[in-house]
């Protein structure tokens, strides 16, 4: 990704020989966009990331690191991730307020900074743009996998690139984005319109998953426009360049939305859930997340067991006053399970069973109201994600 350098370091910050330090410098040229946890206990980072967007300095670096969430820190958790950015700035020359700090991991434990600190100058000496992939595994906690995916399209009759990485498994439920997740393209983006791309993308990728309905305290996803590529800066969401880009970074965040899913701690099923003929998509919305949300459904599916009048209760239980369930048809990939409300004549248990042994499979609902549709992505339940989270502090 020509314009965007990064550099990885092992600082010990949570356990000794694992990457969990990275560092991101971006040219002058560069516009930053950024969309946070609405979780109203939300870490110290991300305070600082918001105040920092919002001034007047050009963003030049981030600073990310795992094992540490630095939420629930309080005063000293605002100090430290000050600290983290001020260190940042003295070795790169710069200004505290052109950096952004990240952190994931444990809450309510203190940051341990003097290892971040020390672990900075090992980033800025692995600087380098061909760098995402180790990037990737830097930024992990318990994912099983790193998570990247790049893409190229004509801008101007220029070659655009679109990379993104992202990290998480657990505590995933939108409110606005992922856990941690940063998307960079060469492409020069005025910023109004940046922070318009990324509120689409994330609202259609990061913001239609969930795996198990806890919203983290320090989600944020990061669009960064390096502008290396040299074309005139993209003003307009409405242009033809403007609708390119737009896809490109909207493809990117969905891919990976969905490996977040498919990672989900534990998992062993990806699950779309498509919500069709509804009368708003903020309804259809609604009712994909209280299925995808209902531990009963989800325990149903990693056992591949079709007792899916689960799927009718959650349904119901979505909070639609005027749903008119009469109306509803429900299908499991292939096969109807439901018609007007009810059973339908021609399905058969064994059906049911053996599409929920596949390890894909898609949810369909049409609500028989409307136009409006939405889809989101979820995973089963299983004994592994009880087991993993907890232990995820031994």
């Amino acid at each position: 990704m020509a314009g965007v350098r990064l550099g990885i370091a092992e600082a010990g910050i949570r356990k000794q020989g694992r990457k969990d330090l990275l560092l991101v410098i971006l040219p002058d040229s560069a516009t930053v966009a950024g969309v946070f946890t609405q979780n109203r206990f939300c870490a110290a980072p991300v305070l600082l990331c918001r105040e920092h967007l919002l001034g007047a300095a050009r963003i030049r670096a981030l600073i990310v690191n795992t094992g540490n969430a630095n939420a629930g820190t309080g005063a000293r958790g605002m100090d430290d991730a000050r600290a983290t950015c001020a260190e940042v700035a003295r070795l790169m020359n710069l200004r505290p307020e052109q950096v952004l700090p990240f952190s994931t991991g444990v809450i309510m434990e203190p940051l341990p900074l003097a290892r971040v600190l020390a672990g900075i100058p090992a980033c800025i000496e692995d600087l380098r743009e061909d760098n995402w992939l180790s990037a990737a595994q830097a930024i992990m906690t318990t994912d099983t996998l790193p998570k990247a995916t790049s893409r190229q399209i004509e801008v101007d009759g220029r070659r655009v690139t679109v990379t993104g990485i992202s990290k998480g498994a657990g505590m995933i439920h939108p409110n606005m984005a992922t856990m941690l997740g940063f998307i960079a393209t060469d492409a020069a983006v005025e910023p109004g319109t940046l922070q318009a791309m990324i509120g689409f993308a994330s609202e259609r990728s990061f913001n239609a998953i969930t795996v198990d309905g806890d919203t983290s305290t320090n989600d944020s996803l990061i669009l960064i426009a390096s502008g290396a590529a040299g074309n005139a800066p993209l003003a307009s969401l409405q242009s033809a360049a403007g609708r390119a880009l737009l896809d490109a970074v909207s493809a990117v965040a969905t891919e990976l939305a969905q490996a977040i899913v498919r990672d989900g701690e534990g998992a062993t099923k990806f699950i779309t859930i498509q919500v069709e003929s509804g009368h708003s998509r903020e309804e259809c919305r609604r009712i994909g997340f209280a299925i995808a949300h209902s531990p009963l459904v989800k325990t149903a599916f990693f056992a591949s067991d079709p007792n899916l009048g689960r799927i009718l209760a959650a349904i119901g239980n979505a909070g639609v006053d005027d749903l008119d369930v009469t109306r509803i048809d429900l299908f499991l990939d292939e096969v109807k399970v439901v018609t007007g409300g009810g059973r339908d004549p021609g399905y058969e248990e064994a059906q049911g069973q053996r599409v929920m042994q596949r390890s894909e499979i898609v949810i369909r609902v049409v609500l028989g109201r409307g136009d409006e549709s939405a889809t989101v992505w979820t995973c089963d339940l299983s004994h592994d994600y009880v087991t993993i989270n907890a232990e995820y502090r031994t």
